[in-house]
C-alpha cells in the first residue's frame, strides 16, 4: 500500500502566462507558495478475493472490472498513462483537506499523488522534476484539459517559488528564501476564505485561452508583477505593499474574461476593502472558490465579520512537495507481478523502500 501527501497551493502573481499556448512564445513566469493544507491518495493492489478488478472512492464509489469504465477521468487516464492494464487491479481511495473544484489547485494536487502513488505501485523512485512533467502531461494531452502549468510544478515541489515558463517548453524552479520572521508577518496578514461553492477551472480557462492574444498587454504586465512581487518579499520594508500588489493582479485577472468574477464575488471582494483589506483576489482560474485577501492584523476581526457567508480557513506556508508518507508493498496483488529489483538505488536504498521525496533547492 503506497499513501501519498501531496499540498495544495496558492498563486499570488502571474495566473496566465502559465499556459502553454502563452509561454511557448512569450515566456512567463508565476510567484506561489504551497499551503499545509493536502490532498492524501492510499493505492494499494486490489486482492483477488473481489469480483471487481477496480476499486476507485473518491465523491463516489466505484467498483469496476476494467479501466475503461472508470468514471473519474485523472484516474483512469492516468492507469492508462502509467501503463496499467485490467489484469492488474487496483483499490486507489481520495480524501483532501478542501474541496476540489476551488482554485487550490486539487487537480494537479491529485494528478500528483496519483501518479506517484503509482510508480511507488512498480517500485520505482521518480525525482520531481519527472513528476510534474508527467503530470503536465497528464492533464494536458491525455485529459486534454485547458489548464496551465503552475500548479502541477507548485505541488510537485512545495515551497515559495518563483516558477518560469518558456520559451518553449523550458521551466524552471527558484525557491524563495526568506527569513523566518518574515514568513512569519506574510502569513499573519493573509486570510483565506471559502465562498461555499466550486466550478470546473478548465471550462473558465478555455475562455481566457480563447482571447489571449487579445490581451497581450495585460499578461506581460501581470508577468511583471512576479518581479515586483519577490522585491516586496525579499526587502526590509512594510509588507503592506503586497497587499496593493495584489488588488492590482486582481483588477488586471478580471480583464481576461468576463468569466473570472461574477457579482458574489465582487461583492465578497468590496466587502472586505471596505473593512480594511488592502488588496486580494480570487484563486484559480475564477468563478468561485476560494478567495485570498491580505488584511493587517487590526482590522481581521472586522473582515470576518464582515464577511458572514464565507468559511475563514487559517493557514500556513508550507514547503512539503508531493511525498510518499507511507509504503507498504507487502500486499497481495490481483495477479502474480513481477518481483521488486532488491538492487540498492543511487541513495542506497531498495526500490520498494520509496523515501519521501526531497525539497528542490
Amino acid at each position: 500500500m503506497i499513501i501519498t501527501q501531496t499540498p495544495f497551493r496558492i498563486s499570488f502573481f502571474g495566473g496566465g502566462t502559465d499556459f502553454p499556448a502563452w509561454y511557448r512564445t512569450n515566456g512567463g513566469a508565476v510567484l506561489s507558495t504551497t499551503i499545509d493544507k493536502y490532498c492524501y491518495l492510499t493505492c494499494r493492489h486490489f486482492p483477488p478475493f473481489f469480483p471487481n478488478a477496480f476499486r476507485i472512492v473518491w465523491s463516489h464509489i466505484e467498483p469496476v472490472s476494467s479501466i475503461s469504465e472508470i468514471l473519474h477521468p485523472a484516474v483512469r487516464e492516468g492507469l492508462r498513462m502509467m501503463g496499467f492494464t485490467d489484469r492488474e487491479g487496483l483499490e486507489i481511495h481520495h480524501q483532501g483537506d478542501l474541496p476540489a473544484r476551488a482554485g487550490m489547485g486539487s487537480s494537479a494536487a491529485f494528478a500528483n499523488g496519483l501518479i506517484l502513488s503509482l510508480h511507488g505501485l512498480k517500485g520505482e523512485q521518480v525525482d520531481r522534476e519527472t513528476l510534474y512533467r508527467e503530470a503536465i502531461e497528464l492533464e494536458q494531452s491525455w485529459l486534454k484539459d485547458d489548464v496551465g502549468s503552475q500548479d502541477q510544478v507548485a505541488t510537485a515541489c512545495g515551497g515559495l517559488n518563483t516558477i518560469s515558463f518558456g520559451p518553449g517548453d523550458a521551466i524552471k524552479v527558484a525557491p524563495l528564501r526568506l527569513p523566518e520572521r518574515r514568513i512569519e508577518m506574510l502569513e499573519q496578514q493573509l486570510m483565506l476564505f471559502y465562498t461555499g461553492t466550486s466550478r470546473l477551472g478548465p471550462d473558465i480557462a478555455k475562455k481566457t485561452l480563447s482571447h489571449l492574444s487579445e490581451h497581450a498587454d495585460d499578461l506581460r504586465h501581470m508577468r511583471k508583477m512576479v518581479d515586483r512581487g519577490i522585491d516586496i518579499l525579499t526587502g526590509d520594508g512594510n509588507l503592506s505593499a503586497f497587499g496593493g500588489l495584489l488588488d492590482e493582479a486582481w483588477r488586471y485577472k478580471r480583464r481576461l474574461s468576463s468569466s473570472i468574477s461574477n457579482s458574489r464575488i465582487d461583492d465578497i471582494y468590496a466587502r472586505a476593502m471596505a473593512h480594511g483589506a488592502l488588496g486580494g483576489k480570487l484563486l484559480g482560474a475564477g468563478g468561485t472558490g476560494f478567495m485570498l485577501f491580505y488584511v493587517p492584523l487590526e482590522r481581521q476581526k472586522a473582515i470576518r465579520d464582515a464577511l458572514p457567508s464565507c468559511l475563514h480557513v487559517p493557514f500556513k506556508l508550507d514547503d512539503k512537495g508531493a511525498s510518499i508518507i507511507a509504503n507498504n508493498s507487502n500486499t497481495m496483488a490481483r495477479t502474480e507481478m513481477p518481483a521488486l529489483s532488491s538492487s540498492p538505488s543511487d541513495d542506497g536504498m531498495p526500490l520498494n523502500a520509496l523515501p519521501s521525496l526531497t525539497k528542490i533547492g
